[in-house]
């Protein structure tokens, strides 16, 4: 009895492993999914950077047209390498593209967005990450959309690719345009 267990615990313990091993194949690793989906904003108020001309923002400016938010930092490599993205779409009069600088001091984001140019309509400084805490943000860069309705639609974590940016982020924003 005590034999057959020691050989059974291990195949038992393999086959569980294997089990859950294969449940994960052809996942996304840089999938990280969002409780906020479908939920309103979380009420918040950022002030603006001070050192660029945008205004703050607040939940409450986040209604009446779709908005692409973006979590960013100067300090950031992948918000460098996803920003020529967000100046397209800044470009876009259907949409608008909010920044929230996260842990940043204002005149870096300043500098930051002088040399690679300013695709944000407003920009609140979250220096202290509460925020962005509130809106699930793992670390910069993400990118959320919201609808018109202040309805948080869709969540990118990480830097955005021409991939995603093409497969992800301008099909979730036709889908909040509806």
């Amino acid at each position: 009895m005590i034999r057959s267990a020691f050989v059974a615990v291990p195949l038992l313990v393999v086959a569980a492993l294997f089990a859950l091993f294969a449940t994960q194949i052809g996942r996304d690793p840089n999938y990280v999914p969002s409780a906020l989906i479908g939920s309103t904003v979380p009420e918040f108020s950022l002030p603006a950077l001070g050192t660029v001309p945008q205004p703050g923002f607040s939940s409450a400016d986040l209604t009446g047209q779709v908005t692409v938010v973006n979590v960013f930092a100067s300090w950031c490599v992948p918000c460098r390498a996803e920003h020529p993205m967000l100046m397209a779409l800044a470009g876009r009069p259907d949409i608008r593209v909010f920044g929230i600088n996260y842990d940043d001091p204002p005149d870096n984001a300043a500098a930051f967005l002088a040399e690679l140019g300013n695709p944000y309509a407003a920009i609140g400084g979250d220096r202290n990450r509460r925020v962005s805490l509130d809106w699930g943000v793992y670390g910069v860069p993400e990118t959320f959309v919201v609808d018109a309705d202040g309805v948080i639609a869709f969540k990118h974590t990480g830097p955005l690719s021409p991939e995603s940016f093409e497969a992800d982020l301008l099909p979730a924003i036709e889908a909040a345009r509806r």
